[in-house]
């Protein structure tokens, strides 16, 4: 890794709005102390909040923040191995966390199997600075994407399960594409009711269209025929 430069931040590439820079972390596991506090420095110069750990161990103690975070994480560790480690961390209450994966000693092998297993990025020892910022900035969007797309995820799951059950019966015909008067007709109600319904059923699922109530329908798993 090359020394922090002062211009690293004005190389960065454009942060989007979904990952705000107060929230963002990335966290670091490396038992080496020069490469841990020199990474740590380079990261925040480009006004990142840093958490940095000599072993897996001390990282798994640590709390963890809501908002969007990577983990650069040491393919050689003393004990577990950083490969080993993706793994078992996969298998836990962080499973979608990104990982930057650095090593002084890869092979093309070694970088396979950690991408195949989720991993964003693999950088050899020594790297640029702009390289691993690179790394960095992209892992901490595709994660505030991945927040945000469960945020949405909660709040339609949320919206469904306060529809009474002919305001759901109701929601399944408009994605089914049944007009007003098809809708009362299949459900034995007047027009009116069933307009009303159908309009209750928007509100609360927090949708305008047609269209983006079949998608958030879909998304839930509820559409008449989905698995």
């Amino acid at each position: 890794m090359t020394t922090a430069s002062p211009r690293a931040a004005m190389l960065l590439p454009t942060t989007s709005s979904t990952a705000q820079a107060d929230d963002r972390i990335v966290y670091i596991v490396d038992d080496d102390a020069l490469v841990r506090d020199a990474l740590a420095s380079l990261l925040r110069s480009i006004d990142l909040s840093v958490r940095a750990f000599g072993s897996t161990e001390e990282f798994l103690a640590a709390s963890r923040q809501s908002g969007p975070a990577c983990l650069v994480l040491d393919v050689r560790l003393r004990g577990e191995s950083g490969l080993a480690f993706q793994e078992a961390l996969a298998k836990s209450d962080r499973p979608h966390l990104p990982i930057i994966f650095m090593t002084a000693h890869g092979d093309i092998a070694m970088s396979v199997r950690a991408m195949k297993a989720g991993a964003v990025d693999f950088l050899a020892k020594p790297f640029r600075d702009q390289d691993m910022i690179d790394a960095v900035i992209g892992a901490l969007e595709s994660d505030a994407r991945r927040l945000d797309a469960e945020r949405l995820l909660h709040g339609a799951r949320a919206g469904w399960e306060s529809l009474t059950p002919r305001e759901r019966e109701v929601a399944r015909h408009v994605a089914d594409g049944l007009m007003n008067k098809q809708i009362a007709a299949t459900m034995g109600v007047a027009e009116v009711t069933a307009k009303i319904h159908r309009g209750q059923a928007m509100r609360k699922m927090n949708v305008r269209s047609v269209a983006e109530l079949v998608r958030t329908l879909e998304s839930l798993g509820v559409l008449r025929g989905t698995p």
